[in-house]
């Protein structure tokens, strides 16, 4: 299932954090092997370039760091998609906001949209629970014709 486009804003930011890191570290890999760090700053012996080894040190980070993010990346979208989820008493249609605390639904929606709202009955509920009105409707529409 793949969560909607604003469930994975999060998981987005993470990835690119992530990346930028991987990155980072390739990049770091790359200098000490060109300017042997650890001769220039720390006085240790100098060492050949050695690229081959930094090739391969690259690669295996980038498919690792690879890894992480497309699976954290995964998580996190998925997480956030969980979390958007409003669980709804069966009974009464209070939404639980945290475990011990309810709220009608009229007041949120109210709240969050910034809107009155009106009561109706959609076309489903109202051939299932009240045949004789859609009838009722219909014959008029004949009539009116």
């Amino acid at each position: 299932m793949a969560p909607a486009p604003t469930y994975n804003l999060l998981a987005k930011r993470v990835a690119w954090l992530e990346a930028a890191a991987i990155i980072f570290v390739v990049a770091l890999i790359w200098f000490d092997e060109i300017l042997d760090i650890p001769h220039v700053l720390l006085g240790g012996a100098a060492t050949p370039i050695n690229w081959r080894e930094s090739i391969f040190e690259s690669l295996v980070i980038a498919i690792f760091g690879t890894t992480v993010i497309i699976h954290t990346y995964r998580l996190l979208a998925r997480v956030s998609y969980l979390e958007s989820i409003l669980p709804v008493c069966a009974s009464c249609k209070k939404i639980r906001l945290d475990p011990a605390f309810w709220e009608d639904i009229k007041k949120i929606v109210q709240e969050r949209a910034k809107d009155e709202l009106t009561h109706g009955i959609c076309p489903d509920c109202l051939e299932k629970y009240y045949p004789e009105l859609l009838e009722k409707a219909k014959e008029e529409q004949r009539n009116s014709k």
